[in-house]
């Protein structure tokens, strides 16, 4: 591959700059905002791809931004099916400064570039080197040649540097082979964050990740690479605070964080794609956390999903591959019923569609399900919800694939024209293309006729990894064919899109909730989604609670895992299942989910010993319902994840954890190692310390070692934060789902430490499935409590004028907390 040397020629924007380099390549700076900026380098002929699929850029959430019904987001619309130009124009008034120098010129009024390096950078070999300085009065780059670099630098008092390129060859491009790279110094003191899924520990330093979706059914927690999302999404922390950078390319790709080193250079990181262009998007904070808000602005806030979203998810292939798949979906109600485990949804899982050996995706097994609507009215009316497995690849013996194949909607091969075909699930298949109108529409109408006329309300939307790895499979690109390698992730979203579409155009009043297991950045604005077939060991339930935190600071807030192990020789043990459980329920999604090569499935009462164990569990979820549900909303509308990493409330936490935060009030500590009755657990340094969630006990911040018999899940609450929760019935033989919580007393319990204080909070709730609270159908409930010795004064504020079948909210204090409570409602605050 060649590097880019010499700027050859430039040009000042309003919004940034724009350079020739060496005579051939075009290369840009743009601000978007104050602290988000576009690079762009590619042929002076024109991009390789002109449009983006993942950028969906919102406006600004300030600090003064409010709580209330009159303080939504006004959401940034969704990328145009066919994407959007990569051109993108200022959402802020941005005032962008450029001076340009010579490198005669004195510099010393402006950092050094490396200023936070320890090694001094090689001398340019130009004497004629030209640099720029283009930003805002937040962030700024230095741009100089021979060769081409950039360093990044944030205000922080005065200007201080959080990236800089390698000065030794920063920016490659492979005139033969199409391959592009980036090249940025390693600093020894830097930390690296986000990418997805990945798996291993939080912190990715030192190892090397590649961008390439693949089913990778059972795979090692601790250590496989690829999966099945494409997130190229780094997050650096630095020592002059924390860099964000999104690389907008959708081919393959591999990162190097230092795995790599090599004489003739600096230590250094490095990004390589196999196609397309050089095309990123950089962005800074104090903190690493304060990168998640900023790449969800840029890629699209995520979807509010309806309430029972939250609610235990039922799910296991074996049911619906049985030949009395029915008998055994009615028998999952009864046991719900005998056992008393809560439950809101069933998954379906691919069995209902089989022929034979076979699954031909929206067909029914009539064996199987004589009568589909009959089983869907069923779960209806126990109060459970359905969404059902769908693939986007027709095996060549499916009995639509001849006039699907006529229609046109697959993804065809450039050289025959005809359908491309790989192997798939159970034979050699062709894939829906996406960027066809046709095959959108095909896909909608079937999800339309075959699924929702049948009860089915949601999709999960599976195996849309699209490994057809021919040169050849080419995508219709809506009028504007392109290589599926270009743009492979891409199936994946609009796959979701359509399912999204399909299912709000059949209801339009509901808010949709579907599942992806595939996609880049960009699917939280349609799809929840989860870390895959996973397998079943201690070691994965360790390292997906990290996969798990990394996906959230990444963008994707809306996940879980496969409690107990997808796949697997044998079912998780006894004690490896309730701890799976006690984790998995403190996860945005619940899902317990198998297919163990025994034939043994993970159900809630699988093991009799410890089944009361589970539904308690299971019931402590519903009970925090209020809680979850308000984060879920905060993160649609104010863009902060629902699961956050410790160091997010101490930055002096950066050893590994198996702990993590849901939101900023509520630390999880699971229990991850086999045998283990303890937990010990390094609390973040914040005021007043920390106390234990179902006993009140004090901790100050720092390590503590609290008792985890198998029935107990260490929870700890931040001092001075209120946990909105329900009180549900007794168990019964009726099923308790997310509607039984909405009909359930309310009560925000507050965690207040000892003396004068004062603390507030934030409770919200609406009808738990329309977009009526966009129209102030809400419940915003912010309270503030003012505490002595003795007493507790809570005031409080309602806004909206949705009224809760549950009634006015009530206060508590901990567990052990005696003083007295006084709560203060002010008056006509509905609007």
């Amino acid at each position: 591959m060649d590097t880019l040397m010499r700027i050859t020629n430039h040009e000042i924007t309003s919004p940034g700059i724009q350079l020739t380099i060496d005579e051939r390549w075009c290369a840009s700076v743009e601000f978007v905002t104050r602290s988000i900026a576009h690079v762009r380098i590619f042929d002076a002929a024109g991009p390789q791809l002109d449009r983006t699929w993942s950028i969906s850029l919102g406006p600004d959430v300030t600090p003064q931004t409010g709580l209330g019904p009159h303080d939504l987001l006004d959401h940034s619309p969704a990328s145009a099916w066919e994407g959007d130009s990569r051109n993108v124009t200022p959402v802020e008034d941005v005032t962008v400064t450029t001076t340009v120098t010579t490198n005669a010129e004195d510099l010393a009024s402006h950092p050094e570039p490396s200023g936070i390096y320890p090694d001094k950078p090689i001398d340019s070999p130009d004497p004629d080197e030209q640099s720029f300085i283009i930003g805002t009065d937040s962030l700024r780059v230095i741009v100089g040649d021979c060769p081409l670099r950039m360093t990044w630098q944030r205000r922080a008092g005065g200007w201080v540097t959080v990236s800089e390129d390698r000065p030794t060859g920063a920016y490659e491009i492979g005139t033969r082979t199409g391959r592009v790279a980036h090249h940025r110094v390693r600093n020894i003191d830097d930390h690296y964050y986000g990418l997805g899924e990945k798996s291993g520990d939080l912190e990715r330093t030192g190892r090397t990740f590649d961008m390439k979706c693949l089913d990778a059914l059972g795979y090692d927690a601790s250590r496989t690479d690829p999966l099945y999302k494409h997130v190229p999404f780094l997050m650096t922390r630095t020592a002059n605070g924390a860099f964000g950078i999104f690389y907008d390319n959708l081919s393959a790709s591999r990162f190097n964080l230092g795995a790599e080193v090599d004489n003739y250079h600096r230590p250094f990181t490095s990004w390589q794609a196999d196609r397309g262009d050089i095309d990123y998007w950089v962005m800074t904070s104090d903190h690493v956390s304060g990168l998640t808000p900023q790449i969800l602005r840029l890629t699209g806030d995520p979807a509010f999903l309806p309430r029972w979203a939250l609610g235990y998810s039922g799910s296991t292939m074996h049911y619906t591959d049985a030949p009395d798949a029915s008998r055994q979906l009615l028998k999952f109600l009864d046991l719900l019923r005998k056992h008393a485990i809560p439950c809101d949804s069933f998954q379906l899982s691919s069995g209902y569609t089989t022929i034979g050996s076979h699954r031909y995706v929206f067909t029914w097994n009539r064996d199987k399900f004589p009568q589909p609507t009959k089983i869907t009215e069923q779960f209806h009316d126990a109060g459970l919800h359905l969404a059902a497995n769908i693939k986007p690849a027709l095996l060549t013996t499916h009995p639509y694939y001849r006039d699907a194949a006529e229609a046109g909607i697959f993804v065809t091969n450039s050289q025959t024209g005809k359908p491309a075909t790989s192997m798939f699930w159970g034979g050699h298949g062709s894939n829906v293309d996406f960027t066809n109108p046709r095959g959108v529409q095909w896909w909608k109408d079937n999800v339309r006729h075959q699924l929702i006329d049948m009860g089915i309300e949601s999709t999960w939307n599976d195996n849309n990894e699209y490994e057809l790895w021919s040169e050849d499979a080419t995508c219709d690109g809506f009028g504007h064919p392109v290589e599926l390698d270009r743009i492979r992730p891409v199936q994946a979203l609009l796959m979701s899109r359509a399912s999204f579409e399909a299912q709000r155009e059949a209801a339009p009043a509901e808010r949709p909730f579907l599942i992806s297991r595939s996609g880049p950045l960009g699917l939280q604005r349609y799809a929840q989604t989860w870390s895959g077939d996973n397998s079943t060991s201690w070691r994965t339930l360790k390292y997906n609670t990290r996969m798990g935190v990394g996906m959230s600071m990444s963008g994707l807030v809306n996940f879980g895992h496969d409690v107990g192990g997808f796949a697997g020789t044998a079912r998780p043990s006894a004690e490896l299942f309730a701890r799976w459980v006690a984790n998995g329920v403190m996860h945005p999604r619940f899902t317990i989910h198998s297919w163990h090569d025994d034939g043994s499935v993970n159900e809630p009462w699988m093991y009799p010993e410890i089944t009361d164990i589970v539904r308690e569990m299971i019931r402590l979820r519903y009970r925090l319902i209020p809680f979850l549900y308000t984060l879920s909303y905060l993160a649609a509308e104010r863009r902060e994840p629902i699961v956050n990493p410790v160091f997010s409330l101490d930055d002096t936490l950066i050893e590994e954890s198996d702990d993590f935060l849901l939101g900023r009030d509520l630390l999880v500590a699971s229990v991850v190692e086999e045998g283990h009755t303890t937990r010990t657990v390094t609390l973040p340094n914040v005021p007043d310390g920390w106390f234990e969630f179902d006993t009140g006990v004090h901790h100050d911040p720092g390590t503590v070692t609290l008792d985890a018999p198998l029935e107990r899940l260490p929870l700890l609450v931040r001092a001075g934060t209120g946990i909105p929760q329900c009180a549900l019935p007794a168990p019964s033989e009726k099923i308790i789902t997310t509607q039984t919580v909405e009909n359930s007393p309310h009560r925000i319990v507050l965690y207040l430490p000892e003396g004068n204080g004062h603390s507030e909070g934030f409770f919200f709730d609406d009808d738990g499935h329309t977009d009526g609270y966009r129209q102030g159908h809400g419940y915003w409930l912010t309270w503030t409590a003012d505490h002595t010795d003795t007493t507790v004064t809570v005031h409080t504020r309602v806004e909206g004028d949705y009224q809760p079948p549950w009634g006015s909210m009530a206060f508590a204090l901990r567990p052990g907390d005696d003083r007295a409570i006084e709560v203060l409602a002010e008056t006509a605050t509905r609007n």
